[in-house]
């Protein structure tokens, strides 16, 4: 939940970012909508991009032997200019972004989704860490941290825990023939 939670919050900060540079082209008005759009950017790049990426690169993959590594490169490039353009659209759909022009406001701004995400790409571990920090921060500071986190908000390693009680020891054998793995259960505990 907490990655998911980071993640989520990471891109939303970065997504408006670049929506707001968006909305200096001449023919595209965002305002105070980017707030809104960057949700259904964010909600988009993390449930909707994977699915049409993968549909896309296994229509591309079928003649993969027939092109040279150029050709391949455009491909991928148009594919995934395709999967930006739909998210485009979407957001523009359902926020209150505005658009006039096609290649000002249909074309260009899926070209620098592109870009922006490829810096988020490249800067997506150091934004994670500190967006976690001030996750675990917030939630030491809320109702404390949780042992299953394993660290305090400095990323530092958590204090050895209290041995067990008998009712935890009782409850854990009996859950021991659930036939979840060890790696299992513990997601399950992190859900709450």
């Amino acid at each position: 939940m907490r990655n998911a939670i980071v993640r989520f919050g990471a891109l939303y900060v970065f997504n408006a970012a670049v929506l707001l540079l968006i909305g200096l082209l001449p023919s595209v008005r965002v305002g105070w909508h980017a707030l809104w759009a960057s949700v259904i950017l964010t909600a988009a790049a993390l449930l909707i991009k994977p699915l049409l990426s993968k549909m896309f690169s296994k229509g591309a993959a079928k003649s993969a032997a027939e092109r040279t590594k150029t050709g391949e490169k455009l491909v991928q490039y148009g594919s995934i200019f395709i999967v930006e353009l739909i998210i485009w659209v979407l957001t523009v759909i359902f926020s209150g972004v505005t658009v006039r022009g096609f290649v000002w406001g249909w074309v260009l701004p899926p070209v620098l989704l592109i870009i922006g995400w490829m810096i988020y790409d490249r800067i997506d571990d150091r934004l994670h860490s500190k967006a976690g920090r001030l996750y675990d921060a917030a939630s030491a500071k809320i109702g404390g941290s949780r042992a299953s986190d394993n660290a305090n908000a400095t990323g530092a390693p958590a204090a050895a825990d209290a041995p067990p009680s008998p009712a935890e020891t009782a409850g854990r054998a009996e859950l021991a023939g659930d036939g979840l793995t060890p790696e299992q259960r513990r997601m399950l505990d992190e859900l709450g």
